[in-house]
């Protein structure tokens, strides 16, 4: 231990000194080869060893009268070693649109599509572009701690247009890597006096279930000998709902509920999420909804849920905190998956929303394409 308290965790790990944590664990995302561990020891976060450092900015770029394009630039970085030893490198677009026969009058915007930075997903450049230009355009962080951009607009167009291209890295997380609590391997289970108040919301109940058929659902994932494995249940509701259910994309608003989706065995990536937040609600654990993006880390891996955006369900499990589980895909853990929101509810989690004002009969219809690219 040093003059500072710390711990070292091994000699080949030497302390950084921007951090009073082991270079390697304040940087997780780098690997522990040599080149990696000497890019670690000169502190980087955000930046290379030898000093090539790229400031944060944001500026305004493209005016033409009609679109307003929004940079940022986290991060410039140029050492040769750098993407060896970083999370994969991904760069998604996102385009919606909205069509109208004749002219229409927009009113307030609010637009999700900034991922969450956070240890295994950290964004390095941003771009917004919006048609028409918003007369008014800020940033907010909501009661989750999403961004959320808001837009408002003067005039009247016949097209509105938003299109969201991010590059960020990303460190996939396998179900190997979730460390559960020893006093919560075992299902059932209580959650610490500390973790409980803040929980409380998410362990609510959102929808109705009279007939009690997402609570029988939910219970026969639980062995009757009192050995049920907390990570053997999440992981097997997760995949009986892929092997079982029928994904069917649909773009309308809103979900189904979850007795809904378990008669018709079929449903959305956001219906999946849904039930198996209520089921697994229903035995007592913690879920929030997440909306974000779904790749294949691998071109083996058939992924459903592609060229729009995906949703997914996070369960706080203590040891490990919130872990992601896609029952549209059976992941377990966040290999594939891009956060963008996090939510108690679906409803706090829309991606783009926001009214118009003009004839109902001069609405065209609305177009979604999402793609996401590994660049390195």
């Amino acid at each position: 231990m040093d003059e500072r308290g710390v711990e070292p965790y091994g000699e080949n790990f030497p302390q950084s000194p921007h951090a009073d944590v082991p270079a390697y664990m304040a940087f997780p995302h780098f690997g522990r080869q040599p080149e990696c561990i000497e890019l670690a020891r000169n502190g980087i976060s955000g930046m290379v060893a030898n000093q090539e450092e790229g400031r944060p900015s944001a500026g305004v770029k493209g005016h033409d009268g009609r679109r307003l394009i929004l940079i940022e630039q986290r991060f410039a970085v140029r050492h040769r070693h750098f993407r060896k030893c970083s999370m994969p490198l991904l760069t998604i677009r996102h385009v919606t649109e909205y069509s109208f026969q004749q002219p229409v009058s927009f009113g307030e915007h609010r637009l999700m599509m900034r991922p969450r930075e956070s240890f295994d997903q950290r964004l390095i450049e941003a771009r917004l572009d919006i048609t028409p230009e918003p007369a008014e355009f800020r940033w907010l962080h909501d009661v989750f701690g999403n961004s959320v951009a808001v837009a408002l607009f003067e005039g009247r167009a016949d097209i509105l247009r938003v299109e969201s291209e991010v590059t960020l890295n990303h460190a996939p997380l396998g179900e190997g890597q979730v460390d559960v609590e020893t006093y919560a391997r075992l299902f059932p289970f209580t959650y610490s006096s500390e973790d409980i108040p803040d929980l409380l919301r998410s362990i609510e109940r959102q929808h109705l279930d009279p007939g009690r058929v997402v609570d029988n659902w939910a219970r026969a994932f639980v062995r009757n000998d009192g050995r049920t494995e907390t990570i053997a249940l999440l992981s097997e509701m997760a995949l009986t709902i892929k092997r079982e259910f029928t994904y069917l994309a649909r773009h309308e608003k809103g979900t189904q509920s979850p007795v809904e989706t378990l008669e018709k065995r079929s449903g959305t990536c956001r219906d999946f999420a849904v039930l198996m937040i209520e089921a697994v609600r229903a035995l007592g654990f913690a879920a929030r909804f997440v909306s974000g993006y779904v790749y294949n880390p691998s071109k083996t891996e058939g992924l459903l849920g592609g060229g729009n955006t995906h949703a997914w369900v996070r369960i706080f499990l203590p040891g490990s905190g919130w872990v992601e589980f896609d029952p549209t895909n059976g992941i377990i853990g966040n290999r594939g998956l891009v956060r963008v929101a996090v939510a108690r509810d679906p409803y706090q989690a829309i991606p783009l929303w926001g009214t118009w004002n003009g004839r109902p009969s001069s609405y065209i219809g609305m177009t979604v394409d999402v793609e996401v690219k590994s660049v390195g």
